[in-house]
């Protein structure tokens, strides 16, 4: 088996537009597929090319971080990295989107490798691992022939059960299990929504600035969004009326706005209530992290006050434990549970009877909500750690918006810098960010960066990343 040495991989050029990461991905998928490293190949490990590089480690590791999620390279532990075997030269293999392609694919790419500040990510150092693997042992020894075939289509019902019970509970949704469907994420749970109740030509209205994949979503399904502009009471309903009354629905994030945390004043909810029982409206209440409130107990849920059968609830797994898992779920007026029984049978094709009867089984016995409860204890303090750290090194060119809740910070850039600009000289320093234009529906707006804080553990170690910011600046 070849070894491809670090000093093999042709010059970057630091003047180019591409970022350097992605200057090396360039380069292994181009040796690769035109045969130059064949299947099988070692190719330089990422502490290796780093050295002879000159470059931040993390900036080698998203490039291998893109290469393996296309399926060019392999890890193999000890034995290194290789390029694939059996990959043909010259085959194509499905493309990621990358963050230079284009601007507004920024906010939909999201790498494999674990990065500073990375959006999207609950903290992966406080999963309770051992539970989880011996709830996962314990149904896997359960497991019978009839959780072997194909399963449920609408959900498991013991996870349907449990999610209801903990919507009662937590977020004061009275819902019976026959009105929840497990889905494989929010945008499975979106697609289901838009075949259920929408067509092609429909207006919706969006939150501006909002969650960029659901307006890529609808577009593709030629569904029209409407942008509607968010203050700090959240989205303003009386603009949404004036530019498109007639609408057939509106996503909105109550709790805390995706992703200017501001939450939606109770004026605006019975506002938004009252115009999608006017004109036989949806409202979808995307709920993405609502748990997570540090200033008082975590507002109840929009649902919770849906007296006509308008809303939509969408739950997610993903913030609460982990990305990986590929559940979330949603919560239908009872009127239209025909309705989704029938879309989901011709459309969905079911999430892992296994991973959903370890979630149930991690509700029923109390360690779902337990590990809720640690999350926002540790979450505040690694708010307030990180924002402190950040502030103390940056306080001077970003001011940190105050916020109640929610998993990122929203750091404010001043004159005429450009949050995308620095963005992306952060993706080459090996540091994750997201820019608050890309997630305008014009591409401009005010300034800001997006960063998680849910896995930075120190206000030290956000001074250390707020100082390799301040010198990209």
């Amino acid at each position: 088996m070849a070894a491809l040495k670090p000093s093999s991989i042709p010059p970057l050029d630091p003047a180019a537009t591409a970022p350097f990461y992605r200057q090396i991905y360039d380069r292994f998928r181009g040796a690769i597929t035109s045969g130059v490293l064949k299947p099988g190949d070692r190719i330089p490990s990422a502490r290796a090319l780093t050295k002879e590089l000159g470059l931040a480690r993390g900036t080698i590791e998203t490039a291998y971080s893109l290469l393996a999620a296309e399926g060019y390279i392999q890890a193999r532990g000890q034995a290194g990295t290789i390029v694939t075997p059996g990959l043909e030269p010259g085959a194509a293999v499905a493309s990621t989107v990358l963050p230079s392609d284009r601007g507004s694919a920024v906010t939909s790419f999201r790498p494999d490798s674990i990065l500073p500040f990375q959006m999207g990510l609950p903290a992966l150092d406080a999963f309770p691992r051992k539970i989880w693997a011996r709830l996962g042992a314990r149904c896997v020894r359960a497991l019978q022939p009839s959780g072997m075939v194909h399963p449920p289509v609408h959900g498991l019902p013991a996870l349907r059960a449990e999610i209801a019970a903990y919507l009662q509970l937590s977020r004061g949704i009275s819902c019976s299990p026959s009105q929840i469907f497990v889905t494989s994420g929010y945008r499975n749970t979106i697609e289901l929504i838009a075949h259920a109740l929408l067509k092609a030509g429909d207006r919706v209205w969006l939150e501006d600035p909002g969650y960029p994949p659901t307006r890529e979503l609808l577009g593709h399904m030629r569904i029209a969004g409407v942008s509607v502009p968010v203050d700090r009471d959240g989205m303003v309903v009386s603009d949404g009326i004036k530019r498109a009354p007639r609408a057939r629905a509106a996503v909105v994030t109550p709790a805390h706005q995706s992703p200017l945390c501001v939450s939606l004043s109770l004026p605006r909810r019975l506002a938004l209530l009252d115009w999608a029982a006017r004109t036989d409206a949806w409202i979808i209440e995307d709920d993405y992290d609502g748990e997570y409130r540090y200033v008082s107990r975590p507002l109840p849920a929009l649902k919770s006050l849906d007296r006509d059968g308008r809303v939509l609830y969408a739950g997610t797994f993903s913030k609460v434990l982990l990305p990986s898992i590929r559940l979330a779920y949603l919560v239908v007026p009872d009127s239209q549970v025909e309705r989704f029984e029938q879309i989901t049978q011709a459309f969905a094709g079911g999430s892992p009877e296994l991973t959903q009867t370890i979630v149930a089984a991690f509700i029923k016995e109390g360690h779902f909500a337990r590990h809720i409860q640690r999350m926002r204890k540790l979450y505040a303090e690694r708010r307030d750690a990180t924002a402190a750290g950040l502030e103390s090194v940056l306080g001077k060119h970003m001011p940190i918006d105050s916020q109640p809740g929610g998993m990122h910070l929203i750091l404010r850039l001043q004159g005429r810098q450009s949050d995308r600009g620095l963005v992306a000289r952060m993706r080459e320093d090996g540091l994750y960010g997201e820019a608050l234009t890309d997630w305008t529906a014009g591409g401009d707006g005010p300034s800001a960066l997006l960063l998680n804080f849910t896995n930075i553990d120190s206000r030290g170690t956000a001074e250390a990343f707020g100082r390799r910011i301040l010198a990209l600046l």
